[in-house]
């Protein structure tokens, strides 16, 4: 007998149990209903599209990489010295073999995901040097620090992957760290996860460990993982993405091409421009995943900030941070590939007002534009310095309220709840109506994170602030976690994997990072 069915027949009390049972299911992936905001005529995106263009065309793009430049002379394009000049026909031509669409195949296949057109998905934060624990003390992390993440996201619906390195483990060496950040995005978590692309060689690894968890000839056609490479704007691809992008593309698995952009700082000061420098840099990336290998799935990429003119610091939550996030979104489906965003970014010092307040300004621009991979969706705050736990909790919450609102208004119980208002009539109210008794859960979302009661009941129950509410939720979920167990053959593998590359890497002491 299912749950729904003992909550019908057990009245009151079969509903309150049904309210209060833990139910950490994953959402399916969104697909989004709700109408998109685009601020750009089709003259305008054919503006932008040239400028990017010329840009290829007539600046050129840096390919710091000596395999890269050979690439793109056998591809075709004109190269001087580290400078490629890409023709517009040539990136026109490369990007049309980039996959519209995709589906994400996770361990637990009840978890793949598909993305793409208007699909999306949440990822956590990565990249975090700093933690803000369940004491919310700020601390450096460890490796068990980064495994509770990976729990947390295991448990929490509105997230479909476990990430990476959500928070830097400084208690195991550099060199080995994304051996152990990928054992852990497998171990404690059965959703899809990202790969690390700190260099080449741990891209390579990261694969092989793939490989391993799902079959090499699996690998070939199904998406597992993802890869995210940062180019150096102004205009510039060095050889550690080049190379990692190779080892994902080359296995057909997808890869972020993202920009890192400054606003004002390593872009021009102004948002129109700003895009049109990026573009050229995203597509310049785009294009040469398929120079690696025709068909592999990529994603149109970017990290997005604008820069203070009074302290040159990464600004979150800025109106132009959402106008270039409308602005990608149509160039994005312009050239009909997927793209990724950053969706709950902070730049405050603790779990504040001003957190709140720029995690939700990012948040409900990136659903408005359209994006389809939201990274950074729960956790981000001090300009990614930390990863708040706190902060994670209610960052995660806000995405299942975020994607509620996306899949639109319902109407399939529109002639039942007309039925309601005739039984009610003037005067009454509907509290105690079957169709509400049915249906209030379902109808309107009641957030955990967020306190509704009388300022009285608040007092009473000891005045309870957000902050320490998430912390409350974050240690009772790790006390309900239950770890989707490996298999045990695919577990040794993996450990002897790790063991293996372990003995062969130095422990060196020279820290990668990768946002």
């Amino acid at each position: 007998m299912s749950v729904a069915t003992r909550s019908r027949s057990g009245g009151r009390a079969g509903r309150r149990a049904l309210r209060t049972a833990p139910d950490h299911q994953m959402l399916p992936g969104l697909t989004r209903k709700l109408p998109l905001c685009e601020p750009l005529d089709q003259d305008q995106i054919q503006r932008l599209d040239d400028a990017s263009m010329k840009i290829l065309e007539e600046v050129g793009i840096i390919f710091r990489d000596a395999i890269a430049l050979d690439d793109w002379r056998k591809a075709g394009a004109k190269v001087e010295g580290e400078r490629v000049y890409i023709d517009r026909g040539l990136v026109r031509e490369l990007i049309r073999t980039i996959p519209s669409s995709f589906t994400y195949h996770a361990r637990n296949p009840a978890k793949n995901v598909p993305l793409g057109g208007n699909r999306s998905m949440f990822v956590p934060m990565t990249g975090a040097p700093f933690i803000r624990d369940l004491d919310d003390e700020r601390r450096n992390p460890t490796l068990d620090d980064l495994a509770m993440f990976h729990k947390l996201s295991h448990m929490l619906p509105a997230m479909h992957s476990s990430a990476h390195h959500i928070v830097e483990p400084y208690d195991h060496p550099i060199s080995h760290r994304h051996l152990r950040i990928t054992y852990s995005s497998i171990k404690y978590s059965d959703k899809t996860f990202m790969g690390m692309t700190t260099s080449p060689k741990n891209a390579e690894d990261v694969v092989e460990m793939c490989a391993l968890l799902f079959g090499e000839d699996y690998l070939e056609d199904h998406p597992v993982t993802t890869g995210n490479c940062n180019g150096n704007s102004p205009l510039v691809w060095d050889e550690t993405m080049l190379g990692a992008m190779r080892a994902f593309s080359r296995r057909n698995q997808p890869v972020l091409c993202s920009p890192f952009v400054l606003g004002g700082a390593n872009t021009p000061a102004s948002v129109v421009p700003a895009v049109a420098q990026l573009n050229a840099e995203a597509l310049s990336a785009l294009a040469y995943t398929q120079v690696i290998r025709k068909g592999a799935p990529a994603i149109y990429g970017h990290y997005l900030s604008t820069v203070s003119m009074k302290s040159g610091a990464p600004m979150a939550g800025t109106p132009e941070i959402s106008l270039m996030n409308f602005l990608i979104g149509q160039l994005a489906r312009y050239y009909n590939v997927p793209w990724r965003t950053s969706g709950s970014l902070g730049g405050a010092k603790t779990f504040d007002a001003q957190a709140g307040y720029e995690s939700a300004a990012t948040l409900s621009a990136v659903i408005h534009a359209g994006a389809n991979y939201i990274w950074h969706a729960a956790g981000w705050n001090e300009a990614g310095m930390h990863c708040s736990v706190a902060k994670f909790i209610v960052d995660a919450e806000q995405c299942a309220m975020a994607y509620r609102m996306a899949e639109g208004p319902r109407w399939d119980d529109f002639d039942e709840a007309l039925s309601a208002v005739r039984d009610v009539g003037p005067g009454g109210h509907y509290l105690g109506h079957p169709h509400t008794q049915e249906n209030f859960q379902r109808a309107f979302f009641m957030p955990d994170m967020f306190d509704n009661n009388s300022i009285e009941q608040w007092k009473a129950e000891g005045e309870v602030e957000i902050t320490k509410r998430a912390l409350t939720q974050a240690r009772k979920l790790l006390l309900e976690y239950q770890e989707p167990k490996l298999d045990e053959a695919k577990n040794e593998a993996l450990l002897d994997y790790i063991a293996r590359r372990e003995r062969e890497i130095p422990a060196e002491d020279a820290l990668n990072q990768d946002y």
